[in-house]
């Protein structure tokens, strides 16, 4: 039977799923099982470092490091093919970037329900929110829901995990909002497509987390080598 105490967490490093372990501890999951993946990304030793801290900064009941080069192996996208740019951000365009990983979400969700299943625990957080569907079709709400009926038919009898994707509507502005109530400490998240550290400031992923710091009048913590003047 599954404990409704008990979550798993994917932990990228960056600050939507430092935020979605906090959140899941304040809906009652008090035992965090943090999933973290390698798959050949740009960054993924700094990513690697922050999923670690976040484990600490959680106290989570486990901390799982996996690697999943086959993404790096398929290829196809430019954070795993050394073929291909990282793009400068486009915060407006509506087309699929070149970062987006295809089908990753599937593969590491699948990941996380075996973690989940094994060791009981009721649900799966996922940091993924409104401002990746739009660019991301493995982000989207329909296909969270596909995905959980996927769990539900493929699991064991008597296992119930849920699918959680709490900022699924929420924008990145309102990610950061929640995370500095709760205390999330961004410091030790990371963001940037291109570089381990300082973060670039010029991609997708940068502009989008530097925005939505400034939007709630704050400064992002992170260094950066190049902070747009909007972010001073």
């Amino acid at each position: 039977m599954t404990d409704d105490t008990r979550a798993v967490v994917l932990a990228s490093g960056g600050m939507d799923s430092a935020t979605a372990a906090y959140e899941a501890q304040t809906r009652g999951y008090d035992d965090l099982y943090l999933l973290h993946t390698s798959y050949g990304q740009n960054t993924e030793d700094r990513e690697y470092e922050c999923a670690s801290a976040l484990a600490d900064h959680v106290d989570a009941a486990d901390f799982l490091h996996v690697e999943t080069g086959h993404l790096r192996q398929i290829g196809d996208s430019s954070l795993t093919d050394d073929e291909m740019a990282v793009a400068d951000a486009d915060t407006d365009s509506d087309e699929i970037p070149t970062s987006y990983v295809p089908f990753r979400n599937a593969n590491l969700l699948s990941m996380a329900v075996s973690y989940a299943e094994a060791n009981d625990c009721g649900a799966v957080f996922i940091g993924a929110h409104s401002e990746d569907f739009s660019g991301y079709p493995d982000c989207r709400p329909a296909f969270f829901e596909a995905f959980q009926r996927v769990i539900d038919a493929g699991t064991k009898p008597g296992t119930e995990i849920d699918l959680v994707a709490p900022f699924v509507e929420w924008s990145k502005t309102d990610i950061a909002e929640r995370g500095v109530e709760l205390g999330v400490p961004y410091a030790d998240t990371w963001s940037c497509y291109r570089d381990d550290e300082p973060a670039c400031g010029t991609c997708d992923a940068c502009a989008f987390r530097l925005e939505a710091f400034q939007r709630i009048g704050e400064r992002d913590p992170i260094d950066y080598a190049e902070r747009p003047s909007y972010a001073d």
